[in-house]
């Protein structure tokens, strides 16, 4: 979609540069020159403020580690010496802490937009894999960052979340004491816990680059589901036309993240957590981050810990399969009538599994998780398919510059530049 870029440097030496290796040229094809939709909203900005987070994570996690050190009779004292005795520890701590709940934030409005404007349908299916693996790698990157910790939480949590894997047949136990490194978890747990989780944010980071690489080939969807017919007409410069928009949608990000980490740090954890571990004193109720609640709360609905494992994992894995389950030809839900209305059920379903994750798997609790949890897979497994053969979409207009016109009552579209 970028194609070739048309850069030439100015000076020699840049020339001489990129004649070998053309990174300025790269650069300035993918970021700059790179033709947008020009009906793109504000929505599409979270793509960037994910960028700017994975990218704080990192920093703020790399200065971290410098500090922390990965042994049961140590980690807890570590942490608490950041917080108190290294310059600016605290801000680091709550900084990263903070931004891995902000991460998730961002990326759960990422992904229930791509599912409302069908950014995963053809020529999109590549992208939208490659985003689920991302999100699968974040999901264990946070599992294993809640860990280092070593708070009362961290360690139960360790425990409850490794022990799922019994639950597979015949290799279950083996596997289980194999990711232990030993009969419970304990010192060779946390050190390989903290060896996965420096390596992995590293993957996530490769796994993004492959996801702006798709991205720059099949283009970018947009809020009509069309795709670029006429380059003048239909689209802009990304440069400066969606870095203001993403640079301004970033700043309002930043101010919530800020928020967070200057007023309230300690809101979205746990109060367990800044109780030192102890094996012998388990927690009234044991509860995961927030952003893993909805999924444990599908682990829950079912009877059987097998089953409840199996509906945990197929509850991300479907996402992977969401091109080929949604059988509408129209992309976008701006044009689905009865799309909108199961889609919007559907994020209070997962809203609503949220909060029963966090209450006790008791009455009538399970009850509603367990009603939630078959619409939660009732929407990718049979609503998805039916409605793509009985929905009468509205009419699509025929190209994005069509669409502008008729949203800004028949306003002359402007030429890119």
């Amino acid at each position: 979609m970028s194609g070739p870029s048309t850069y030439v440097p100015k000076s020699a030496l840049g020339r001489w540069f990129e004649s070998r290796l053309p990174i300025a040229g790269l650069i300035h094809g993918s970021f700059i020159a790179y033709p947008t939709p020009r009906n793109l909203n504000y929505w599409w900005t979270f793509g960037g403020i994910l960028s700017f987070m994975l990218v704080a994570q990192i920093v703020t996690g790399i200065v971290l580690t410098m500090h922390y050190t990965p042994h049961v009779d140590l980690a807890f004292a570590s942490v608490e010496s950041i917080m108190r005795d290294v310059n600016w520890g605290w801000f680091l701590r709550y900084a990263h802490s903070n931004g891995a709940s902000m991460f998730f934030v961002a990326v759960y409005i990422h992904m229930f937009r791509g599912v409302y404007y069908g950014s995963y349908k053809a020529p999109r299916e590549v992208l939208w894999i490659l985003g689920v693996i991302i999100y699968l790698l974040m999901m264990a990157t946070g599992f294993l960052g809640y860990t280092l910790p070593w708070g009362q939480m961290s360690f139960w949590g360790a425990t409850v979340i490794t022990n799922f894997f019994t639950a597979i047949p015949l290799v279950g136990d083996a596997i289980t004491t194999w990711l232990w490194g030993g009969y419970s978890v304990g010192n060779p747990t946390l050190n390989r816990f903290f060896a996965l989780h420096y390596l992995l944010p590293f993957m996530i980071a490769g796994v993004v680059v492959l996801h702006v690489w798709a991205l720059h080939v099949v283009g970018q969807n947009n809020p009509d589901g069309i795709e670029i017919k006429n380059v003048n007409r239909d689209a802009v410069a990304f440069t400066p036309y969606a870095t203001i928009k993403d640079s301004f949608a970033l700043v309002c990000f930043l101010i919530l993240y800020a928020w967070f980490v200057f007023q309230v740090p300690n809101y979205l954890g746990h109060a367990d957590n800044y109780i030192e571990a102890n094996p012998l004193s388990t927690p009234a109720h044991i509860v995961p981050e927030w952003y893993y609640l909805p999924f444990y709360a599908i682990l829950r609905a079912i009877p059987s810990k097998l089953g409840g494992v199996i509906a945990m994992f197929g509850s991300i894995a479907i996402l992977a399969f969401l091109p080929w389950l949604d059988t509408s030809r129209v992309r976008s839900g701006k044009y689905r009538p009865m799309f909108k209305i199961f889609f919007w059920a559907f994020v209070l379903c997962c809203l609503g599994l949220g909060y029963l994750g966090s209450m006790p798997a008791e009455g009538g609790y399970v009850i509603a998780a367990r009603l939630l949890t078959t619409y939660y897979f009732g929407f990718f497994i049979i609503i998805l398919p039916l409605l793509g053969i009985f929905e009468t979409p509205k009419p699509v207009p025929a190209s994005i510059a069509d669409a502008v016109l008729a949203r800004n009552g028949g306003a002359a579209a402007q030429p890119a530049e």
